[in-house]
């Protein structure tokens, strides 16, 4: 089964073992992006899909646009 790419897939943020509540997740996502020069009007548009749903959609949403480890 082929995985589909993310957005962003030179961005890595590693969540496996660190605290991962959704202000957490939504921080660390939105700081990757930031750091790699996504523009602010992006990272507005990944925290709004973010937060369009319950915590599975803030997870798969984290997946759409970085990889996460």
């Amino acid at each position: 089964m082929a995985t589909e790419q993310p957005k962003y897939p030179d961005i890595v943020v590693q969540l496996v073992d660190e605290d991962v509540n959704a202000w957490a997740v939504m921080g660390r996502v939105s700081a990757a992006l930031r750091k790699a020069g996504v523009s602010d009007e992006k990272i507005t548009e990944y925290l709004q899909e973010s937060t369009s749903g319950d915590y599975d959609n803030l997870l798969a949403t984290a997946m759409k646009w970085v990889v996460v480890r």
